[in-house]
């Protein structure tokens, strides 16, 4: 987190990477008792925004250090400040039933998700009815759901500042959901990949971009000894990506070794940027999956720097592999879309491996190494 403020008898000049100039520009001026006019945002390089970076705590700082002294300032946080006085991705918990018929088709779902709401703070208007949508989305608009359902959600304050993170809900849903349709599939005798085709009969794109990730990873080809497949697929601003993620698992601990990946986010207008952002969010994605946890002791986070808080290394990064479907619809959301199907791909591989379902997570605390 960083801002360069200035602070003269003319206004306020701000230097800084938000991803929210015109309400940083507001709050500013609100701040400063000046007409918003007055205060010039020269919005820099995000190097990484992620939605941390639509929070504007930081710029503020900036500022009124700047008031403070008369001068212009250019304020830096440590990385132990910014993991420690940070705004977290929302703890999130769920209870999932279904029904099958006699033919393994799924007839009905319930869910009930828990989670403290991220909308309340930033956009109070959007939470109607103790609702917050962002902690449902995913789950609400999922393309497997049967026509019978009910999906439940449960504001709950954990006195926790929550903020955006890549994906929002669907980062959280899409583990639900998937996990919930591959246990499905082995409770109905089926192939994971052949029930989620089964279950999308009348969603082309959905079947062509499930199909193109099959492909690629030669699904119905066995794998190397001691290797294993889990598959998920979801569909977030309206790009849909499916991914297939290949590991082992071994004395030294478990080890993602490939992750392949399809993606139908409408028209292809910069092919090159679009495999980027798939192949980030994947890697995003996966450090949290496997490592991402944030703990409170006597209400302080314990987490400062990369010994406390692992990252994916590049000696553990798996090759992964992009296929683009591009059709006429309209340009989608690309920036987010790769990381909700990575958590539930390689959980779902881990059952295939072991046998053993993993209905929480990061990967790590439920008694596998990561190599």
């Amino acid at each position: 987190m960083n801002a360069t403020a200035w602070v003269t008898t003319d206004g306020c000049a701000i230097w800084a990477p938000t991803q929210v100039p015109q309400w940083a520009q507001k709050v500013v001026a609100a701040t400063l008792g000046l007409e918003p006019e007055r205060v010039k945002i020269n919005t820099t390089f995000l190097s990484g925004g992620f939605g941390r970076k639509f929070e504007i705590d930081f710029i503020i700082q900036a500022v009124m250090v700047a008031k403070s002294v008369a001068k212009p300032v250019k304020l830096i946080w440590a990385r132990e400040e910014d993991i420690q006085h940070d705004f977290y991705r929302p703890v999130s918990t769920a209870r999932l039933r279904a029904g099958l018929d006699a033919a393994g088709k799924m007839t009905a779902w319930d869910f009930k998700i828990v989670a403290p709401p991220i909308m309340t703070r930033v956009f109070p208007r959007g939470v109607k009815n103790g609702i917050d949508p962002s902690s449902m989305e995913g789950a609400v608009a999922s393309p497997y759901a049967p026509p019978n359902r009910r999906i439940e959600y449960v504001l709950k304050d954990v006195a926790v500042p929550v903020g955006f993170w890549r994906s929002v809900g669907n980062s959280i849903t899409s583990f639900y959901v998937e996990g919930i349709v591959d246990e499905l599939a082995h409770a109905a005798g089926q192939d994971p990949y052949v029930f989620r085709l089964d279950h999308l009969a009348e969603k082309p794109r959905h079947r062509a971009v499930l199909e193109m990730a099959a492909k690629m990873a030669n699904w119905n080809q066995p794998r190397p000894p001691g290797h294993f497949r889990g598959i998920a697929m979801h569909q977030a601003f309206g790009s849909i990506v499916a991914e297939v993620a290949e590991i082992s698992i071994e004395i030294g601990g478990l080890r993602v070794h490939r992750v392949d990946c399809a993606v139908d986010c409408g028209l292809a207008i910069n092919p090159d940027t679009i495999v980027a952002q798939m192949e980030s969010g994947i890697v995003y994605g996966l450090t949290a999956a496997l490592y991402g946890e944030i703990t409170l002791k006597r209400g302080r986070v314990e987490q400062t720097n990369f010994d406390t808080y692992p990252m994916l290394r590049l000696a553990q990064m798996p090759k992964i592999s992009v296929s683009i479907i591009e059709g006429a619809e309209l340009p989608a959301g690309i920036g987010e879309a790769g990381t909700p199907p990575i958590a539930p791909a390689v959980a779902n591989a881990v059952f295939a491996a072991t046998g053993k379902r993993l209905h929480s997570l990061p990967i790590v605390k439920q008694g596998f190494n990561v190599t």
